[in-house]
């Protein structure tokens, strides 16, 4: 029987469209710097490109900036700022803020001063939704592109991040999305690459398809697609909740990503109960892919209050744009086969 993936948060299956633009791309011989026909051909690429993830994301092309990946984004925004975040944000924004800012029992992140702020569009481990206030200094978007409508113009924040990957686009590209007239230092210093904002080859292919996999995003979106896995999300949840009734259900009372599941059984370790469901042909994470190994509790969890039995004991499924209800079904059929053995052998 072939496997189930159920961790999409942590990273989404490569898009045909993705694939088909990436291959297209190989056949491009020139540097995007080069001024002959070739390097035109590769230059004409990436612009395109430009163009068509600046108009998926609701901004002006030449508020792009490309780079590896979300990660490198938040360190060439945040480097030098003194900004505050919250304790829910991700790794990546979390190493170069305070976390300042309060956090409530349903993952909600209160901010004061927008302008002295980040924060996230949607937690990667709970789904949970933030509304984003006007004039916020950086939105961390990488979790709620494509998934929830966003536009950067009509939001008012100065700068936006994101990852090819976590919309079916490759590995090792991403945006920076910076308003213009926003201070920006460059930190990879070099050739005049990005405006100067960047040096280094652009990575033609990966950018390539990733505007391919941001207009696929783009298109589910307008489409009602995600819709479907809100069904099947709220489906597992009920599903899981009658062979558990004790499980407690993060962020639940709130706004969330349609995708996302995050449930805790007291006493169960999140990474013991991963490695139960991959035995038995299932992917499923114990929070950020950038912190699972980790033996620790979420931080996530942590910040909207659980105690860190509970939230050393929290799961999180993240469902596709492909998930199928037999998938959903199997998954919920082998956790609550693995959580009645567990119950009994703690009896």
């Amino acid at each position: 029987m072939s496997r189930i993936y159920l961790d999409h948060n942590a990273t989404a299956p490569l898009r045909p469209e993705a694939r088909e633009a990436m291959l297209a791309a190989m056949d491009v011989t020139g540097n995007p710097s080069s001024v002959h026909a070739e390097g035109r051909a590769a230059k004409a690429i990436v612009e395109r490109a430009r163009a068509e993830i600046a108009e998926a994301a609701g901004a002006a092309a030449a508020d792009i900036v490309f780079v590896s990946g979300a990660t490198e984004a938040a360190a060439l925004a945040l480097e030098g700022r003194d900004l505050d975040g919250a304790a829910v944000e991700h790794d990546a924004i979390a190493a170069w803020v305070s976390d300042a800012l309060p956090v409530d029992g349903q993952g909600h992140v209160e901010v004061a001063e927008p302008g002295r702020a980040v924060l996230q569009l949607a937690n990667s481990e709970t789904g949970v939704l933030q509304d984003l206030p006007r004039g916020l200094a950086l939105a961390d978007i990488t979790q709620g592109f494509g998934r929830v409508p966003f536009a950067f113009d009509w939001s008012g924040v100065d700068m936006a991040i994101l990852s090819a990957h976590k919309f079916g686009g490759p590995k090792g590209v991403g945006v920076l999305i910076l308003r213009r007239g926003t201070d920006l230092a460059a930190r990879i210093r070099g050739g005049g690459q990005e405006m100067g904002r960047r040096a280094g080859t652009e990575n033609v292919i990966g950018i390539a398809g990733m505007a391919a996999a941001a207009k696929a995003a783009q298109r589910d979106l307008e489409t009602g697609v995600w819709d479907r896995v809100s069904t099947l999300r709220d489906k597992l949840e009920g599903a899981v909740e009658n062979a558990a009734p004790d499980l407690i259900f993060a962020g639940r009372g709130a706004a969330r990503l349609p995708n996302t599941s995050c449930f805790a059984a007291r006493g169960w370790k999140g990474e013991t109960q991963v490695m139960a469901m991959d035995l038995a042909g299932i992917a499923i994470s114990a929070g950020s892919a950038c912190s699972s190994g980790k033996v620790r509790a979420s931080r996530v969890l942590t910040a909207m209050g659980y105690d860190s039995e509970l939230a050393g004991s929290a799961i999180r499924v993240s469902l596709g744009v492909e998930t199928t209800e037999d998938e959903v079904s199997r998954f919920a059929e082998a956790w609550s086969s693995a959580y009645r053995k567990m119950r009994a052998r703690a009896a």
